[in-house]
């Protein structure tokens, strides 16, 4: 499931926040997987870094929206 960024650009920041839990998690479980030998595709545990990513970035994007708005 790679996110869409323009997906991710309509997102609120606590709605990117949330989402960035989730994703956090579901590596977590993802890596608990491949270390007991479970894991069907290990591609996802790159996959699910990289959604991190996207949403760190966005999230840092909307930041900066939001303080230049307050100069």
């Amino acid at each position: 499931m790679a996110l869409d960024v323009k997906e991710l650009q309509q997102l609120g920041a606590g709605e990117l926040i949330d989402k960035e839990k989730q994703l956090v998690q579901e590596l977590f479980n993802l890596r608990f997987q491949f270390g007991s030998g479970r894991l069907d595709n290990p591609m996802q545990i790159r996959k699910t870094k990289r959604d991190i990513a996207r949403v760190k970035t966005v999230l840092q994007q909307v930041k900066a929206r939001a303080e230049g708005a307050k100069r």
